[in-house]
């Protein structure tokens, strides 16, 4: 049986010897990460067509990235890490951890939208209510990805960056909504951006968090990702891919769908432990 404490001694010193890795490397990429917030001004761009033959290819790659980063690199790193006893339940509680804050921010959505105000002023401040709350929710959100993206780093830059992918390919269709919410609450497009992107960089403070006052926890916040992933990729994004009913585009999805897969197996290939 392999027990925790073995795992992060070893991590330790996995930690010390490549500083640059476990610390400065996952600081970059969720900069890099957070500047996504700033795609859903050229989303307005484009034609309605053009964005949802983007989302349609968007969305299966990303449902594949995100599995396969759970399963082939987040589970096993977790099992390494975490007592066996204990990995699985932690990995549920990530699954339910997700479920939960989306239900939140889903619930609030719901009611506002089925509120009926007794004038437009009423109406807009309802709207912007949201706006706010949607906020507040996106923070949080990128705050666990950012908390994930920093604990993967610890383990290795393979899986730092296999977590990384699947959170870039899951982010890129919930910035363009997210853009969009700002704006159809009342935000100018200047001030949705401004906010957008304050809101994503609360992935840096997540990161800060569980390098340096997290460490010891480490292997749970693998495992609690690993669930996050697994609720993301088989609640929300496979479920959309199924609402297809032509065939051609089916196979364009499951081949997309295989590549997302095929590119975190790659990836740890390419950067072994």
């Amino acid at each position: 049986m392999k027990y925790f404490i073995n795992g992060q001694d070893n991590l330790d010193k996995n930690i010390e010897g490549n500083v640059l890795s476990a610390v400065l490397l996952p600081i970059v990429v969720v900069t890099a990460i957070s500047l996504l917030s700033l795609v859903g001004v050229f989303a307005l761009s484009l034609t309605e067509d053009t964005l949802d033959n983007f989302l349609f290819v968007l969305l299966s790659f990303s449902a594949g990235s995100i599995l396969g980063a759970a399963l082939l690199e987040l589970l096993p790193e977790a099992v390494e890490l975490v007592e066996e006893s204990s990995v699985f339940a932690y990995v549920a509680l990530g699954y339910l951890g997700f479920f939960i804050l989306e239900r939140f921010v889903y619930w609030f959505h719901g009611h506002i939208h089925g509120h009926e105000s007794k004038s437009e002023v009423d109406e807009r401040a309802t709207v912007k209510d949201f706006v706010y709350l949607n906020l507040i929710g996106d923070a949080i959100h990128n705050f666990l990805d950012g908390m994930a993206i920093g604990a993967s780093f610890l383990i290795s830059v393979s899986v730092g960056l296999s977590t990384a992918v699947a959170v870039v390919f899951h982010e890129l269709p919930q910035e363009i909504g997210d853009f969009g919410v700002l704006v159809y609450g009342g935000f100018s497009r200047g001030k949705a951006l401004l906010f957008n992107f304050l809101s994503a960089l609360t992935a840096i403070l997540g990161v800060l968090v569980s390098n340096y006052f997290l460490q010891g926890v480490t292997g749970f916040l693998i495992a609690f990702t690993a669930g996050g992933f697994i609720y993301i990729a088989a609640s929300e994004l496979i479920p959309e891919i199924q609402k297809e009913e032509r065939f051609g585009k089916s196979i364009v999805q499951l081949v997309l769908f295989i590549l997302g897969i095929t590119l975190i197996w790659s990836l740890g290939i390419l950067f072994p432990e």
